[in-house]
């Protein structure tokens, strides 16, 4: 693979990754806090409804990212060091991992029954790791997006096993 499309599959990357950073913005911050004002009786299908889409809008894209990021590990471009994008692997994961953590306690706690304002704020305080592996992950992509940007053929090729 040439140099020039090594680095247009990283910016596609980079690019998903940021949908999936703002997409998981707008679920954490916004539409976890609105939880709270569904009624207990509708809540159920309220979440029904929600949950898969979430599924085709975020966590099938998140897969893709992963699937992408490990032939990134590869098929980077050679301004990228391998690390970073192992970095950013570890992050996706940690992300995945909280989010599988937090949202199986959360179903746990509708299928006994109606959730509780205390059960959404924890799942909100839970999602605070995943936020933070996420906006870690987004910056670490940033950098390597600076790095890519700035490089030439040349400065590249000096770099490539940094």
């Amino acid at each position: 693979m040439t140099e020039r499309r090594r680095r247009f599959f990283f910016f596609a990357v980079f690019a998903l990754v940021f949908y999936l950073v703002g997409a998981s913005f707008v679920e954490s911050f916004a539409n976890y806090p609105t939880w709270k004002l569904v009624g207990t009786n509708e809540f159920a299908g309220y979440y029904h409804q929600l949950a898969s889409r979430i599924v085709k809008l975020m966590v099938l894209p998140g897969v893709l990212e992963i699937l992408l990021a490990i032939a990134l590990f590869w098929l980077r471009p050679r301004a990228v060091p391998r690390w970073a994008v192992a970095l950013a692997l570890v992050l996706n994961l940690v992300r995945f991992v909280s989010t599988a953590i937090a949202q199986t306690r959360f179903q746990e706690q509708l299928g006994a029954g109606a959730v509780s304002p205390d059960e959404i704020n924890r799942l909100i305080h839970a999602d605070y790791l995943t936020q933070a592996a996420s906006i870690a992950r987004a910056l670490l992509y940033l950098w390597m997006a600076a790095r890519v940007a700035g490089a030439t053929e040349n400065d590249a090729a000096k770099i490539a096993d940094a």
